[in-house]
């Protein structure tokens, strides 16, 4: 290749009719340049280390190794001297608008490359014990020795990283001189639409003849939309305080009601003699407006008229996205549309209002699930379900399950059944009310008693608010109970009547809280006919609440829980034993007692592992729950309860059991597996117990 370039330099030469001395110098300068690229372009990539020092700041640390192309992209293939030295001149501008983001303008970015025995002691043993790691941070911690370097900018850096020898590592140290943060210096919510004119400037323009001088009209702010704008003079210039504000004034203009109100971009003077920086948002408030006509579209199965009465939007009420989100997701809690979308038109109509476009797309009515379940007491449980989600147009939805109960568990002697058919119509007789009606049978062979029964209810459920649930029911049930071989047949009905709370704000009850508690006190008298009429009632209660470690600081939000639940339970009226065996009180399982089998607390017929169940129950856990990965986690817990033979609660034989589990998170739940152990275990109680479930237990 050189000598074919060489020749062609001779012809040139001879047709300029240069000297030879000077015809031979050009030659050897172009030769020269020629192989020193060459020579760095055909180099072995060359592996790298790069460490950021601390600058007295772990956010602007963090952001730094975030935008710097060195550190992300060093797990990559390795490369040669030329595109290492394009990664470090990228990161110049780089670097720097990351200390801009900050307030930081004036920050000088200095870099050092080196090989490693320039930058540290290459042969001390905690160095070559560093040169084993790979991360994307450098491991050198002390710079002892900053000869044989070459700064970052340097145009000859390329052919200084070629001469880099093969087995080491070319090491660059990136130090970030901040300076002096700037701080805003006027905050500006400015009109442009609306400029003002100062008195007098019209005469002297007109004499001028040149334009008056324009002043752009100050927007005046409400005491919300001054909060929600939450940006003042004085505070650090940080760039991302600076956009956000953008977005938060524009939400708090819509909220009252400015619908097709406007923000530009901020524009930023830099002010360097006072180290501020002025803010200028330039803003359009719009009118004040109102929601005009609502419309329908992409409802078919769905009947509109159902729609419009449940919708908690008119037309002539203020407009507010808040609204409008709220009213699209109570829609969506009716399970009969996969999405819905709200669409506000460009411009108001002809009385001043804006109309709002509701587009639905209805889901698939009908579907087919599987239900599993296992632990070791209660045994395998496993059925179908059908559903169909809008049975006669106005979200009406009818479930019909059959389940195989008591595969293989220790409180079970053989295999039930538990077939049932479930309707519920919402917005019964009024909004937030829905009636609901189930019909069920029932087949438990349980070592306390088996059980062959028929169910029926009825009742409304009515939400109150967001956190208040209350239900009111009328049951009846036809059973017969085989206890220590004595048949019975009961005759019930009941009137259960319950309350309800939750502050969980949990999109699903199936997901894992972190915060808030859950309460529920039922009552549900209950007169039975056998061999003689008896009435009795039975009072619940439980509660349960959470705290997240995160409130005191100690991580973050969500990652480590500690759950707490209590329960409690009397029955008045009727004596323990002329009771249905069904209806009495007993402990023992996942919802109470963890650790011993189902029923497995409480008073048990002599000589027996059978339970008697009683007129009285209380139980407490403490949980603590550890999210290891965003795919698991851990949890170990503590359960403790009685069963009295009394109605008084806090009486009986105190039971302990302790466990502890994984969890792995779906999307539809954590999937738990937990072990329990009894730690005063009664005679012929079970010596653990294992449960596999969907969701968190409480």
């Amino acid at each position: 290749m050189f000598i074919e370039l060489q020749s062609k330099y001779n012809k040139l030469f001879k047709q300029i009719k240069l000297p030879k001395v000077v015809s031979h110098l050009c030659w050897g300068v172009t030769a020269g340049m020629i192989s020193s690229i060459y020579t760095v372009m055909a180099a072995d990539p060359q592996t790298y280390r790069v460490e950021i020092r601390p600058t007295g700041n772990a956010d602007i640390d963090a952001t730094l190794s975030d935008v710097s192309n060195l550190v992300s992209l060093k797990k990559t293939k390795a490369v040669g001297a030329f595109a290492l030295s394009g990664r470090i001149k990228s990161d110049y501008d780089r670097l720097q608008s990351a200390m801009d983001s900050f307030g930081y303008y004036n920050a000088k970015i200095q870099m050092q490359v080196g090989a490693s025995q320039a930058l540290s002691d290459s042969n001390s043993k905690d160095t070559k014990k560093k040169k084993k790691k790979d991360t994307t941070q450098s491991d050198i911690h002390h710079v002892t020795n900053l000869t044989n370097t070459m700064d970052g900018d340097n145009p000859d850096l390329p052919n200084f990283i070629g001469k880099i020898p093969g087995k080491e590592d070319a090491v660059i140290v990136i130090r970030v001189d901040k300076g002096d943060q700037y701080h805003l210096g006027k905050v500006e919510v400015v009109d442009n639409n609306k400029p003002q004119v100062p008195a007098g400037s019209i005469m002297k323009s007109t004499a001028s003849k040149s334009m008056p001088k324009v002043i752009s009209t100050p927007v005046t702010l409400t005491a919300d939309q001054e909060k929600a704008f939450a940006l003042k003079s004085g505070q650090p210039a940080i760039s991302a305080d600076v956009v956000a504000a953008k977005g938060r004034l524009l939400t708090s203009l819509q909220e009252d009601g400015h619908a097709l109100a406007k923000v530009s971009d901020p524009v930023a003077y830099l002010r360097p003699d006072t180290k501020t920086i002025d803010v200028v948002y330039n803003v359009d408030p719009g009118p004040v407006v109102d929601l005009g006509n609502i419309e329908f579209k992409g409802l078919k199965k769905v009947h509109e008229d159902f729609v419009r009465k449940r919708l908690l939007l008119h037309d002539g009420q203020l407009y507010q996205p808040s609204k409008i989100e709220s009213a699209r997701q109570d829609l969506s809690s009716l399970g009969v549309f996969s999405s819905i979308d709200a669409t506000a038109a460009s411009k108001v109509d002809a009385n001043g209002r804006l109309p709002l476009i509701l587009t639905f797309k209805e889901a698939k009515r009908h579907s087919i699930s599987f239900e599993a379940g296992y632990s070791t007491d209660l045994g395998g449980r496993a059925g179908v379900r059908w559903s169909h989600r809008n049975l006669f147009g106005n979200a009406e939805k009818l479930n019909i399950a059959a389940l195989a109960t008591g595969v293989g568990g220790t409180a079970q002697k053989g295999l039930g059944y538990d077939v049932y058919a479930d309707f519920t119509k919402p917005d019964y007789l009024r909004r937030d009310q829905d009636f609901n009606a189930r019909v069920e049978a029932v087949k438990q062979k349980l070592y306390s008693y088996n059980q062959t029964a028929l169910l029926v209810k009825g009742g409304l459920n009515r939400k109150i608010n967001k956190r208040w649930k209350a239900s009111v029911y009328l049951g009846a049930m036809q059973e017969r109970i085989i206890q220590q071989h004595m048949k019975n047949d009961y005759t019930m009905i009941n009137i259960p009547l319950a309350v309800s709370y939750d502050s969980t704000d949990l999109a699903s009850p199936m997901m894992s809280p972190t915060h808030g508690m859950k309460g529920n006190v039922s009552l549900t008298p209950t007169e039975s006919f056998g061999d003689g009429a008896i009435f009795f009632a039975i009072l619940e209660g439980s509660a349960s609440t959470y705290f997240d470690l995160a409130k005191i600081g100690l991580t973050k939000p969500g990652d480590s829980i500690f759950a707490f639940r209590g329960t409690v339970g009397t029955i008045q009226g009727a004596s323990r034993m002329n009771m249905p065996p069904d209806q009495r009180m007993y402990a023992g399982g996942t919802s109470t007692v963890r650790g011993y089998r189902f029923q497995g607390v409480g008073p048990q017929f002599r000589g027996t592992k059978y339970a008697v169940g009683g007129k009285a129950m209380d139980a407490g856990t403490i949980e603590f729950r550890q999210k290891i990965t965003e795919s698991f986690g851990a949890q170990t817990f503590m359960d403790a309860g009685q069963v009295s033979e009394k109605s008084m609660p806090f009486e009986g034989d105190l039971r302990v059991g302790v466990g502890a589990g994984v969890k792995y998170y779906t999307p539809l739940g954590p999937i738990r597996f937990d072990v329990a152990l009894p730690v005063n275990r009664p005679p012929r109680g079970d010596k653990f117990e294992v449960y596999i479930s969907l969701g968190e237990t409480f």
